[in-house]
């Protein structure tokens, strides 16, 4: 791939292409958000996406960073958050995903991200994903004590005109520790499922294998239909839930 030396899509003004939330946090938990924003650069002329789609889940997670932001408060855990829209790169997804730099996603043309040149391509890999990827690293890095790495998403009620009936998902790599423990914890009534409504096999993990895994992290990738945190008193209630979850989950895995 060519090596781009010069910033040609996020101006000074618009930057960084990441950030980190709550630095601080004593808790040996790192939280990640990879779809938390829908921003699109000025330089990219909104990519020719419809107005009505620009903040529609095909180019961010709804309610995600939201709830994110509320369990790095409450867990006092330090947060990596994407600030550019998964249209123009999708954080969760290695540089060779076709999918990492969508041409459609679900039924949203991108019309921006059509037979993009490699310098393009190159262009988008070098200044949302490697500053992304830099960032979690650094912030992983820094912990005195190797952290839990849970990475926060919400997912459509309707997936191709297909409604889904699951409202928390718990999914897993190579690692289902963490998963399967937070599974055991979930509250009765609330529809919890392993690998739902996404899996391995969908390439949905790359975070988890790029950044855990190799590190030996217990880990978790964390989806909520986003009906359910549209608002503030829906954040909440997943805030309290997600962190009785996590907080037993781990305590059970001390102990044993």
């Amino acid at each position: 791939m060519e090596t781009v030396s010069n910033h040609t899509i996020l101006t000074a003004g618009e930057g960084p292409a990441a950030e980190v939330i709550n630095p601080r946090g004593a808790a040996p938990i790192c939280l990640v958000c990879e779809h938390a924003s829908a921003f699109i650069p000025a330089a990219l002329d909104n990519l020719g996406v419809a107005p009505d789609q620009r903040h529609s889940h095909a180019a961010w997670d709804i309610g995600g960073r939201d709830l994110a932001v509320a369990l790095s408060k409450s867990l006092d855990a330090p947060l990596v958050a994407s600030r550019v829209s998964r249209l123009v790169y999708d954080c969760n997804r290695p540089p060779s995903a076709p999918d990492a730099i969508p041409a459609k996603s679900e039924v949203v043309e991108v019309p921006g991200n059509a037979d993009l040149s490699t310098t393009d391509r190159a262009a988008r890999v070098a200044e949302i994903y490697e500053p992304f990827r830099a960032l979690l690293t650094a912030t992983l890095d820094a912990f005195q004590t190797p952290p839990v790495l849970v990475t926060i998403h919400s997912f459509t009620p309707i997936w191709f005109g297909q409604p889904r009936k699951v409202a928390l998902g718990l999914l897993h790599d190579s690692d289902d520790t963490l998963a399967k423990a937070m599974l055991a914890t979930a509250p009765d009534g609330l529809d919890t499922r392993l690998n739902a409504p996404y899996s391995v096999t969908d390439g949905v993990t790359h975070t988890l294998r790029e950044h855990a895994i190799p590190r030996g992290l217990p880990n978790v990738m964390i989806e909520v239909r986003n009906d359910l945190i549209s608002d503030p008193a829906g954040v909440a209630r997943f805030d309290r839930i997600l962190g009785q979850m996590l907080t037993s989950a781990l305590q059970t895995q001390v102990a044993s």
